[in-house]
């Protein structure tokens, strides 16, 4: 098993300190804050039992937790490592001062992954010595309960760097996928950002509540995208399949879309669905209502995987 590195401990990088030490890696964290490398183990040590609770795991928690230590340096966290999967702030120099010492004090055969939500990989590699070995693990929030993970290459990435990641992630049971180009944003987050422009421009022209465009996707859209991408999704929803489906709906969805210009999220639209989004759940009910959303996220999985 590869040994893993994990460069910052908040909640991505515990979240992946679990994946991989819950597939048998041993995992050595660091934070260039100790108080919140020390703070990341108990809090593992928590949703590994949530996750036991839930039977998703095949090792004792305690097992799993073993497996993660934390190291007081960069340096002593990054000796030894196969894999670094880097969680740092998410502004661009510091990106770049990581990685430059990432490079610096990692052999060259190390693979150096970042987490960035939307940074490209060419923006805090290009003048690395060994920039090849560099690349975006891009995951969804939080990874230890979703599992897909986009690689995303610079232009100079090496394939072998790809194809190494892939088999990393799929072996700790992520789900990878492979973008050919970079592109702003990565592909989930674009996606994501069409369906949530809209929502907050449909309130914005007072067609529908919050809590109801909600209802839309999570008792509609949402459970067919559980299972099925949109592409299967119109593939099954028309009787001769794709060709089909652009026929009868292309031109409704082509109208749609002429009517979605870019959206800039202002400032009277945000205060009111906010109003609405306390209304429905008081600010000291979140942190319980996003435990609820774990456990309902690790049912969903248990579900999922009885019926592959």
């Amino acid at each position: 098993m590869e040994r893993i590195a994990i460069i910052g401990t908040g909640l991505i990088g515990r979240s992946w300190a679990m994946v991989f030490a819950r597939a048998g890696h041993a995992v050595t964290m660091w934070d260039a804050e100790p108080r919140a490398a020390a703070a990341a183990q108990g809090i593992i040590a928590e949703r590994l039992a949530d996750l036991a609770a839930q039977g998703l795991l095949a090792d004792a928690p305690d097992a799993i937790a073993a497996r993660i230590g934390v190291a007081p340096t960069m340096e002593a966290c990054l000796a030894g490592a196969d894999f670094v999967q880097e969680n740092g702030p998410e502004r661009l120099e510091p990106k770049r001062a990581i990685f430059a010492a990432m490079d610096a004090l990692c052999p060259q055969h190390v693979i150096l992954s970042s987490s960035t939500s939307g940074i490209p990989a060419s923006q805090f590699t290009e003048t690395l010595a060994g920039r090849a070995r560099c690349l975006v693990s891009h995951p969804v929030n939080p990874p230890y309960l979703v599992p897909l993970v986009e690689l995303v290459g610079a232009p100079w990435t090496a394939p072998e760097t790809i194809e190494c990641t892939r088999r990393i992630m799929a072996a700790a049971g992520m789900v990878p996928v492979t973008a050919h180009k970079e592109t702003r944003g990565f592909v989930l987050n674009r996606l994501q950002a069409a369906l949530v422009a809209e929502a907050f421009r449909l309130v914005k022209a007072g067609v529908m509540s919050v809590e109801d465009i909600d209802a839309c996707v999570k008792h509609g859209l949402g459970l067919r995208w559980a299972f099925m991408g949109p592409f299967e999704t119109c593939d099954l929803n028309a009787p001769g399949g794709i060709p089909d489906y652009a026929d009868r709906y292309g031109p409704m969805l082509h109208a749609l879309t002429e009517e979605m210009p870019p959206y800039d999220f202002d400032a009277p639209t945000v205060a009111e669905v906010n109003r609405q989004r306390r209304e429905n759940l008081p600010t000291d009910q979140v942190a319980a209502r996003s435990a609820w959303r774990d456990r309902e996220l690790m049912a969903l999985l248990r579900h999922k995987a009885s019926r592959t």
